[in-house]
């Protein structure tokens, strides 16, 4: 019910907005068709896979876009080695979206499924944004509803579900010709089956299956600042994010990131950033429980533990190409440790750490 009456009072916010302002100066994103390949290796879980993504708009007040995701994912992480076996699966999903302009505001409404051999997404979100005071001010706001279906391979018995509710506001503000600032707001309640029917705890060191509590809420705030910096250093822009999490779970994470980006020549972008995670542990998070309690987890997800990570992207324009084209080679490296603070290797008995890299490389075309 409470969800409910938040969803309602969305709609009207949104009404409101969308009724508000001049005509006019909104635009479209632009028509473009991207593809890409990822890589993701650390851990003991390889994620490899391509996307295809094509966006096109009609009448310059409705914008369609459809994107295409596989994944290969080969699991040998901690949690499978030390209490299972290994294993190959694969994951397929699909999104559509829809953007419509409407005087100075952008709806946006979108729907996604994503298919495991044991775990079944659906999704729909719905956002507005509208810009208010000569358009200095953005504001937006979104609401997103997912349905999970869990199973459990070996055991065509098992089925649970889970439901998830996303609720987003942000503001954006042009502070000076040089520089902007955002900040967003997302609560999150999740309710059903929250943990894994893979994964084991520790009680008194005896394997026992993980127990979660089947409700969860959870809250974060993220300020965001990007400046032009091009009288001290030409074409190249500056940016610095906060992020804080918090939830009923006992959990609090800082997610910091500092970047900058910078044009050499006419066909390149250069984008560098350095990021810090830090997370504590959940009220029901033991790495060997001294006591039997009503949840337990040894998920390492759920522990005390510290995620710094460097990236770099490039972007390269392709001359010699028609004039309605607009063509360009990208390629993303990202290089992330995570370091646990109370979660060991049952191997070795020592507080456990690993590297992870993502790779991608995509072409993009705007037509």
């Amino acid at each position: 019910m409470a969800a409910t009456s938040l969803w309602r009072r969305l709609l009207r916010v949104a009404g409101s907005l969308l009724a508000a302002g001049p005509a006019a100066a909104v635009t479209l994103p632009a028509d473009r068709a991207e593809a890409l390949f990822h890589v993701y290796d650390g851990g003991g879980v390889k994620a490899d896979g391509p996307a295809l993504l094509v966006r096109k708009s009609i009448a310059d007040k409705v914008s369609l876009s459809g994107l295409v995701y596989v994944d290969a994912v080969s699991n040998a992480s901690i949690d499978v080695v030390t209490t299972a076996s290994p294993f190959k699966e694969k994951r397929t999903a699909f999104d559509l979206g829809l953007d419509y302009v409407y005087r100075d505001a952008t709806v946006s409404l979108g729907a996604s499924s994503s298919t495991e051999p044991d775990y079944e997404v659906r999704a729909f979100s719905l956002d507005a944004a509208q810009e208010v005071f000569g358009g200095m001010t953005t504001v937006s706001l979104g609401f997103t509803r997912a349905a999970d279906t869990v199973g459990k391979k070996g055991e065509p018995g098992f089925e649970d579900e889970t439901t998830h509710w996303q609720y987003r506001l942000g503001l954006t503000q042009i502070l000076s010709p040089t520089w902007l600032m955002s900040a967003n707001f997302e609560a999150i309640s999740d309710s059903g089956y929250l943990g894994s029917p893979y994964r084991v705890a520790l009680v008194f060191g005896a394997a026992v299956p993980e127990r979660n509590p089947r409700t969860r809420s959870s809250r974060a705030i993220k300020l965001r600042a990007v400046g032009d910096t091009g009288s001290v250093v030409s074409r190249s822009a500056v940016r610095a994010e906060y992020r804080y999490f918090w939830d009923n779970w006992d959990i609090q994470a800082h997610t910091v990131e500092f970047g900058a980006s910078r044009y050499i020549g006419e066909r390149w972008l250069v984008d560098a950033y350095v990021r810090g995670y830090s997370q504590s542990k959940a009220l029901f998070y033991s790495d060997n429980a001294t006591a039997e309690t009503t949840y337990i987890s040894r998920n390492r997800q759920l522990s005390s533990f510290t995620s710094p990570s460097i990236g770099a992207k490039a972007s390269y324009s392709v001359g010699g190409m028609p004039a309605r084209f607009d063509l360009k080679l990208v390629g993303a490296y990202e290089f992330k440790q995570f370091k646990f603070k109370d979660f060991t290797d049952l191997r070795s008995g020592q507080l456990y750490s690993h590297s992870a890299s993502v790779l991608q490389l995509y072409l993009t075309a705007n037509y």
